[in-house]
């Protein structure tokens, strides 16, 4: 299990990493102002589980078969820089209209926001150097067992990631008034895609 120190140590420089700007969070204060609170959970919900999945890689020792496999992972890379300019198109020439306050969001929007959220994690660079190079800095991998990654790691990641993305969501619904015409969404949305084609520059140069 993890001491007191550990655990701090790995909730503080998480936090950290998730407030910085990156295409999650732009992806997510846009999606928060465009379809509201509940929109912006479900896309935190696909960041989260994105999280999960390389904490669990690093635990596991999946990034060590990356490594042996390197023709794999430059193809998985380039194929996640290629999915970030996708979504950078789509949020670049969106057809946005002025936002109706209040108005319920659909379930296949919902659904759509959860899964943006998942790949949009699976191909930022910034969660890939955390889980897969910082980690390990932070927490002894080698002495992390099937019980402390679901009973510590696993909720820890989720609170953390949580009460990070509720505070940008939060935020955006409470501006999300000076942000309900058509020309405030178009730049909040190209501001989001600016940075997810800087995201898959830097993973290509990397």
């Amino acid at each position: 299990m993890l001491d007191l120190t550990q655990v701090l140590t790995y909730s503080i420089a998480l936090g950290i990493a998730a407030a910085i700007p990156g295409p999650g969070m732009a992806a997510l204060v846009a999606r928060s102002v465009s379809g509201g609170a509940l929109s912006g959970f479900c896309l935190l919900s696909g960041l989260i589980l994105g999280d999960l999945t390389y904490l669990s890689f690093a635990v596991f020792g999946l990034a060590m078969i990356a490594e042996h496999f390197n023709a794999l992972f430059q193809l998985v890379r380039w194929g996640a820089a290629l999915y970030l300019c996708y979504l950078a198109w789509q949020f670049w020439f969106a057809n946005h209209q002025a936002i109706e306050v209040g108005k319920p969001a659909k379930k296949k929007e919902l659904l759509s926001a959860a899964i943006s959220g998942l790949t949009i994690t699976l191909g930022n660079p910034k969660t890939i150097a955390f889980y897969l190079a910082l980690l390990p800095l932070v927490i002894n991998l080698e002495m992390v067992s099937l019980q402390t990654w679901g009973l510590m790691l696993v909720p820890l990641t989720i609170v953390v990631l949580l009460s990070v993305g509720a505070l940008f969501i939060i935020a955006a619904v409470r501006i999300r008034h000076l942000l309900s015409s058509q020309r405030a969404q178009q730049q909040l949305f190209r501001g989001a895609a600016a940075i997810m084609v800087a995201a898959a520059a830097s993973m290509l140069i990397r």
